[in-house]
């Protein structure tokens, strides 16, 4: 199926005759009824953690723009408390948010690109991509700015937006389209403003579209049309591994 302003369209109507014929020869008929069937379940699920742990740090800090307290310090990005043992700073770190404005264009922007994403993937590979790209997202950012607080989901849609790149090359044969027009914006936005993680941006992406890439069993298959088998497991495994090295190799001489 390919995005248009339209709707889905089928790949006869989107002018793809390459993906038309695959689509024909191996009777994939499945994939539109499971495009329709996801309704972005786990969207709303992340979305609605996401705001339930900002309510709290604002509860436990100094007001709706001022979020702190006992869970939002155990769960910031900061490298020499990771080097200390805080390995679960590295996950937790995504759904910590400093400001309205911060939580309500992530929020924003997770629902806009995060719900076509979640039908085209289904539920399950498109957690591991978020969870995933988190995970890379934290590793870029300490990379970078080992000892700066870090908070924010920014990292995980980058890698959305990393996912979107891959199927809208599978889907179309181009890379130049809306995703990197989109990946281009952000990254410029990124680096034109004080304050915003540009290694978490980058090791985010970076992220989505490795394992997006796993999925589609690098270049055999379809990320669209597939399930979470032994290719795509291993690839969330390596991504997810490979992150925690990178962090581990940076932070170790901050304990």
């Amino acid at each position: 199926m390919t995005p248009a302003a339209v709707g889905l369209r089928c790949p006869d109507h989107a002018g793809n005759p390459r993906l038309a014929r695959t689509v024909q020869r191996r009777g994939i008929q499945r994939a539109p009824q499971r495009l329709r069937g996801t309704e972005a379940l786990v969207t709303k699920a992340l979305i609605a953690v996401n705001v339930a742990i900002y309510l709290i740090t604002a509860v436990q800090g100094n007001g709706i723009n001022a979020p702190g307290g006992t869970l939002f310090a155990k769960m910031f990005l900061f490298g020499p408390a990771v080097a200390q043992g805080d390995w679960w700073r590295l996950i937790t770190a995504a759904f910590l948010h400093a400001s309205v404005l911060h939580i309500g264009f992530n929020m924003l922007a997770l629902w806009w690109i995060g719900a076509p994403v979640e039908q085209y993937l289904g539920r399950v590979r498109y957690l591991g991509l978020y969870l995933v790209s988190g995970l890379a997202g934290s590793a870029g950012a300490l990379v970078l700015t080992p000892v700066a607080v870090t908070v924010g989901a920014s990292g995980a849609i980058f890698g959305i937006l990393g996912a979107m790149l891959i199927l809208e090359w599978q889907t179309t044969g181009r890379l130049a389209g809306n995703a990197m027009t989109l990946i281009v914006i952000n990254l410029a936005i990124s680096f034109s403003f004080a304050g915003i993680s540009i290694g978490g941006h980058i090791g985010g992406l970076i992220g989505g579209i490795l394992v997006t890439l796993a999925y589609a069993r690098w270049g055999r298959g379809h990320a669209v049309y597939g399930r979470l088998g032994p290719s795509g497991v291993a690839g969330l495994v390596a991504v997810a591994v490979a992150s925690v090295v990178v962090a581990y190799l940076k932070v170790r001489g901050y304990a």
